[in-house]
């Protein structure tokens, strides 16, 4: 018998009727995210928001706590933009949650214009023409330096119930944002976007620092200023630094403070580094000299064998290294086989890294380099393409900044709820994991004995321990 909907003629394929009366029950299809609430609290983005974002000019309507709270979970909940705002607004059991209904896409907008400064764009601009640049980084205007103040408080916290993490590596990487606005700089690839610059400490998984950029800003440029701001945030139970970067860190200033045990802006004594070096004439000459007996095996597989060497290359250095203990170089080369299907018939490619690690064995020191390609750039990855990151909601940059940074904010919330609360196996979870198991379980929210009670599915499979990951997020204490 064929059947049919209560309100159509036409054939339905589900074994249920589709009533279009709405519910009358306060449910909720994102029950999970109380837990998701109580991390966000637990680690004072409210406060530490009402304490350093300022954007209000009136007492009525929402705060910026709740602002920034509302953005924080829409992008742990999967939004990729303001408009999806109202998506959350249908969950009648989401404000229950929150104690307040999810602001608007058009107040969302509202709140976000507050962190772009036309003004401080247009002198960043005038100062790169001064100096024949056409790229430029503007400065940040007081609420989105409060933002940042948020993200520098919610890591405090997060390694403060961390204490016996005491080795803290920086990885300092850019990203490309694609985007087809008007506004858009060309970027190096060819394509129109951003190239933000992130800086990881890679130990917690925890973004340390950000710097949101056009897209013609070169990664090798100025990149000590996110560094500086990097081992700034890290809390003082971090006893033993570390630095890896690319070649894009290869950079005068940059390794110069990195070398100098009395910085300025950072922790005394020694930061070990290693930063992949651009092949420089010299460089290359020095390495295909290297006598063929100094290469050792480093890997090999159907595609390439790879070998490594240290370099005895030293280059003049500049006035304030020639009194420091010289750089160790480590030549690397990759023997291809079947050079035939390769462009050109290229057969040995050669790349160094340049290090002050002076003890650790060249392999060793290799392999722990090449780390930050699965921590770095699994975060770039992750902010663009599971946070909402990758979607710029603007074409004022301090919008489109301010947003990517409540991408880092939602990451790092995220990182410290699985460090502190959940189970080790959900350690490394993606962020669409922690969706499929526990944002998106399905609740209701009843009253008890005045008190308004979420009454959550069980399922197989599904996260289990709410009362204990509660307990683990208790309220932050100063």
């Amino acid at each position: 018998m064929r059947k049919t909907g209560r309100y159509a003629d036409e054939p339905l394929l589900l074994p249920v009727d589709i009533d279009p009366e709405p519910i009358e029950e306060r449910l909720t299809a994102w029950g999970g995210a109380a837990l998701l609430i109580q991390a966000i609290r637990s680690f004072d983005v409210p406060g530490s928001t009402k304490r350093n974002v300022a954007v209000k000019q009136r007492q009525r309507g929402y705060s910026e706590a709740e602002y920034v709270e509302s953005l924080i979970v829409l992008h742990a909940l999967g939004g990729d933009c303001v408009d999806e705002l109202e998506r959350l607004r249908e969950d009648a059991g989401l404000a229950e949650l929150l104690g307040y209904e999810v602001p608007s896409p058009e107040a969302a907008r509202k709140f976000l214009n507050q962190f772009h400064d036309q003004v401080l764009v247009r002198e960043a601009q005038q100062q790169a023409l001064a100096l024949g640049d056409a790229s430029s980084i503007p400065g940040e205007n007081g609420a989105l330096r409060g933002l940042g103040q948020v993200n520098g408080d919610v890591i405090g916290i997060i390694g403060g119930r961390c204490p016996e993490q005491k080795i803290a590596t920086v990885d300092v990487d850019s990203t490309i944002i694609e985007s087809w606005k008007r506004e858009a700089q060309r970027t190096y690839e060819g394509s129109t976007g951003y190239q933000p610059m992130l800086a990881l400490w890679a130990e917690m998984d925890l973004v340390v620092a950000d710097e949101f950029r056009d897209g013609n800003v070169p990664a090798i440029h100025a990149p000590l200023g996110v560094t500086r701001q990097a081992f700034a945030a890290l809390p003082s139970t971090v006893k033993e630094y570390y630095f890896r970067g690319d070649s894009a860190c290869y950079e005068h200033e940059l390794m110069t403070w990195l070398r100098d045990e009395k910085r300025e802006g950072g922790p005394r004594g020694f930061i070990g580094f290693a930063v992949s070096a651009p092949m420089h004439a010299s460089l290359a000459e020095e390495i295909q000299q290297t006598p063929e007996e100094h290469w050792k095996l480093y890997s090999q597989d159907a595609g390439a064998r790879k070998e490594y060497t240290v370099i005895h290359y030293y280059p003049e250095e500049a006035a304030v290294n020639r009194y420091r203990e010289p750089l160790r170089y480590i030549g690397i080369r990759v023997r291809r086989k079947q050079r035939e299907m390769f462009e050109g018939g290229r057969e040995v490619l050669h790349f160094a890294v340049a290090t002050n690690l002076w003890d650790w064995d060249p392999k060793r020191l290799l392999e722990w380099h090449r780390e930050k390609a699965g921590s770095i750039e699994a975060v770039h990855d992750i902010l663009k393409n599971e946070l909402g990151a990758g979607v710029l909601p603007s074409k004022r940059f301090g919008v489109d900044a301010a947003w990517f940074r409540l991408a880092v904010i939602t990451h790092n919330v995220l990182t410290g709820l699985k460090r502190l609360a959940l189970p080790p196996e959900l350690l490394k979870a993606r962020p669409k994991r922690l969706r499929f198991l526990i944002f998106t379980t399905p609740g209701r929210l009843v009253e008890h004995a005045r008190h308004t009670m979420l009454r959550i599915v069980r399922g197989w499979n599904r996260f289990t321990n709410w009362l204990p990951a509660i307990r683990a997020l208790p309220a932050p204490t100063f």
